[in-house]
């Protein structure tokens, strides 16, 4: 490699694209001028102002890691963006991200005045469909994002599971053992989320049909660091009991006590049976799992 290439990969994209005398590049890559500002052209890439871009508000990521953040502002400094943002234009002077949302807040982090950026013409529902399937794509989306992604394309862009594994390349089958996941109890999804358990847990979890076993289950798993063989086994043996008497919940419920139970039931990590008859009396009913789940309701009660 020769000084002159090696020089020029320190400089980020603004400075390989400036030493690169080709015409067709020139073309298609420029940098508007701050006294005649040029108009993006849609299909070319352009360097925007960063403070004339919104954020995407079909973004289906909630959580960016700082630390990997503040890493690729760092890289950013030296490198520069290598793949630019892609935007859709809403006015001469704002336009609005359809994909690159870390790239954006990581550029200001690294104290970037403007990126450069592809733009494309796009409705809300194509803005929507491009973010969610660019996101998806991405190898450091959780579980739970992913499902919620699918689950956004099912119920706002209107696809049906087969044309959405076709969208992103899954099958049937492995898009459905997405959105199972969102059937599970809140606990056990934050649970995915955050990394305490996998993929593997949670598609054995699932499996089980009371919700109360599905969270008892998942607090072995973070006690003992189950494997997920350990948990597929766990699951089968549940499986092989006798299923206990289902008890009937009260026919009418208003929806003030209904409140307090889902509450009550989100406190305290397991399902609460808040009976109450007519007369204003009644009682809660807490399930106890193990000595160690009744250790852990214990000290939430104080």
């Amino acid at each position: 490699m020769s000084a002159i290439k090696k020089s020029a990969l320190g400089k980020g994209l603004g400075a390989l694209l400036a030493e690169n005398d080709t015409t067709e590049i020139h073309e298609n890559l420029h940098k508007p001028s701050p006294a005649s500002p040029a108009a993006a052209v849609a299909g070319s890439i352009s360097f925007i102002d960063i403070n004339k871009i919104d954020t995407n508000p079909f973004q289906p990521r909630t959580d960016f890691d700082e630390l990997a953040l503040g890493e690729l502002a760092d890289s950013i400094k030296v490198q520069g963006i290598i793949q630019p943002l892609t935007l859709r234009k809403l006015n001469d002077n704002q336009y609005q991200l359809i994909s690159g949302e870390r790239r954006l807040r990581a550029s200001k982090i690294a104290g970037l005045t403007e990126v450069p950026a592809y733009i494309r013409t796009a409705n809300d529902q194509e803005m929507l469909e491009m973010g969610l399937i660019e996101n998806i794509q991405r190898e450091d989306l959780n579980a739970i994002e992913i499902a919620i992604s699918f689950q956004r394309m099912i119920d706002e862009v209107g696809l049906k599971q087969e044309e959405l594994g076709e969208r992103v390349s899954k099958n049937r089958s492995t898009v459905t053992n997405y959105l199972r996941l969102l059937k599970l109890p809140p606990v056990v999804q934050a649970g995915i989320r955050d990394g305490r358990i996998s993929m593997g847990h949670a598609r054995a979890i699932i499996n089980v049909a009371d919700i109360d076993k599905q969270l008892w289950i998942y607090r072995q798993i973070i006690e003992k660091d189950l494997s997920v063989r350990k948990v597929e086994e766990l699951v089968r043996e549940l499986g092989k009991k006798a299923e206990p008497v289902e008890r009937k919940e009260p026919t009418t419920m208003s929806y003030q006590l209904k409140k307090v139970q889902d509450e009550l039931s989100s406190r305290f990590g397991t399902k609460i049976a808040l009976r109450i008859d007519d007369n204003g009396k009644g009682k809660i009913e807490i399930p106890v799992l193990s000595t160690n789940d009744l250790n852990r309701i214990l000290e939430l009660l104080g």
